[in-house]
């Protein structure tokens, strides 16, 4: 489903823990990290699409989390053609996505890579809220930015910045008396592992997300 510039509507997710550090996570078969992310389908909402892909990426359920905020616009990137299949080439561009801020309120065990049969992620983190940008495919980082630069006025007063997004980049307008928040140490949940998983039908180098090709 593409809008008539071209772009697949999509929704993006940041999720905090109780200390307000974002789930983090490790593209199946790559080296690269990113938030869980997927297609609007047709007939659905931003809301009941950001809930479905919770679920099927991360395997929580609505109970599991509170909305504290989404971007107010779409956000869009476009998409280089080497990473479009050849019979979307011309009428295909890219993906333009509502960010939702959400809040665990359930349990690290509660999160569950294997909810489906196609895994999106292997292994996980919390991280602290601005992610290391040079860990996302580029012509996703400008997007990034810009949703968590949005979504950071929602965070609680706790929240400290992190002067460090990637060499040469700042957040926008952040409360000059955010300080570092450091890292956490790394996490997995029950049954993740850092090894691909050989049955999930993902190529290696892969580095957007699977619908990511979809008109």
């Amino acid at each position: 489903m593409l809008d008539r510039d071209g772009f697949r509507p999509n929704v993006g997710i940041v999720l905090l823990n109780q200390k307000n550090q974002v789930f983090w996570g490790k593209r199946i078969r790559t080296h690269s990290w990113q938030f869980p992310q997927g297609g609007i389908d047709r007939g659905e909402t931003p809301e009941q699409a950001m809930v479905r892909e919770l679920h099927e990426e991360v395997g929580l359920h609505r109970e599991h989390i509170r909305i504290v905020a989404r971007t107010r616009d779409w956000l869009r990137y476009e998409v280089p053609d080497r990473y479009i299949r050849r019979d979307a080439r011309g009428h295909y561009k890219g993906q333009k996505q509502i960010w939702f801020l959400l809040q665990l309120v359930g349990h690290d065990w509660d999160l569950n890579l294997r909810a489906t049969d196609h895994p999106e992620f292997d292994a996980w983190r919390w991280n602290d809220y601005w992610v290391p940008l040079d860990a996302v495919v580029d012509f996703k980082r400008g997007v990034y930015e810009m949703a968590l630069t949005e979504l950071a006025r929602y965070l609680p007063r706790n929240e400290h910045r992190n002067r460090f997004l990637r060499q040469g980049m700042r957040p926008h307008e952040q409360d000059p008396a955010h300080d570092v928040m450091p890292v956490a140490p790394f996490e997995l949940p029950p049954g993740g592992s850092f090894e691909p998983n050989p049955q999930s039908g993902l190529y290696p180098g892969m580095p957007a997300n699977t619908n990511l090709h979809e008109p």
